[in-house]
């Protein structure tokens, strides 16, 4: 890997420093909380824009984690520069999303096996009809496994990636859950064409944080550090990958 291609201008760091596994939340916070409260030996990679990478083990390990920052253009860049240039194979986003329906609840775990979207962030690879952005088959297969084990209540299918987070139109969600759509949020479908375009795998794994149908809503505060079943799960997922086990 030539070394004029890092670091980028998004990521301060040598392919080295960063596992074959990242967990990807939004917000640069929940990265510095997970290296802390989870990872042996945490070590920050990269700070470029207060965008927080570290790379520590788990359970015999190696992993990263690192933020992507809101929205679909932001995931495609970082997902992209990981995949692309610092060798990374599997990224697992942990973030938050809101209900789209009755019977998902607050704080329950989706694991997202495909991913609506309304960005046209699609229309760079000049295809003659619709791309659908599905998860990779093998890492949801862990997820599943993972949420079984922990008790937790989880759901499995469709989520939207919506660019749009104050709706004009309070009626935009109904379609959507019509066709069966759990939640919202907005960065899957993103993640998901980027690991498909450059070969590489992802999944995502939300916590739903608030619901379109009741209006209950978790604080922020509470999105930062309580949303633990999910990171738990994410983790359990990266140390069941054999790219980075320890071997000493």
């Amino acid at each position: 890997m030539p070394d004029k291609l890092y670091p980028t201008p998004h990521i301060n760091a040598a392919p080295e420093d960063i596992a074959k596994t990242v967990l990807m939340p939004g917000d640069p916070l929940r990265s510095k909380f997970i290296a802390e409260n989870y990872l042996t030996d945490p070590v920050l990679f990269n700070n470029v824009r207060g965008v927080q990478g570290y790379t520590g083990t788990y359970k015999g390990t190696r992993v990263s984690v690192m933020a992507s920052g809101m929205g679909i253009p932001s995931i495609g860049i970082y997902s992209h520069e990981l995949f692309s240039i610092f060798g990374v194979e599997n990224i697992i986003r942990v973030g938050s999303a809101g209900s789209m329906r009755e019977d998902v609840k607050i704080r329950d775990i989706v694991l997202a096996m495909g991913a609506c979207t309304n960005s046209n962030f699609a229309s760079q690879y000049g295809l003659p009809g619709s791309f659908a952005p599905i998860a990779d088959f093998g890492l949801l297969c862990l997820a599943v496994e993972a949420a079984k084990r922990s008790g937790v209540r989880y759901h499995v299918g469709n989520i939207l990636s919506s660019d749009i987070f104050y709706d004009d139109n309070p009626n935009s969600s109904a379609g959507w859950r019509r066709l069966g759509v759990l939640a919202v949020e907005m960065e899957a479908a993103g993640l998901y064409m980027t690991a498909a375009r450059t070969g590489k795998r992802a999944l995502a794994i939300c916590t739903i944080s608030d619901s379109l149908i009741t209006h209950e809503a978790t604080t922020a505060e509470e999105r930062q550090t309580s949303f633990t079943q999910m990171i738990e799960i994410a983790l359990d997922v990266a140390a069941s990958l054999e790219d980075d086990k320890n071997e000493e």
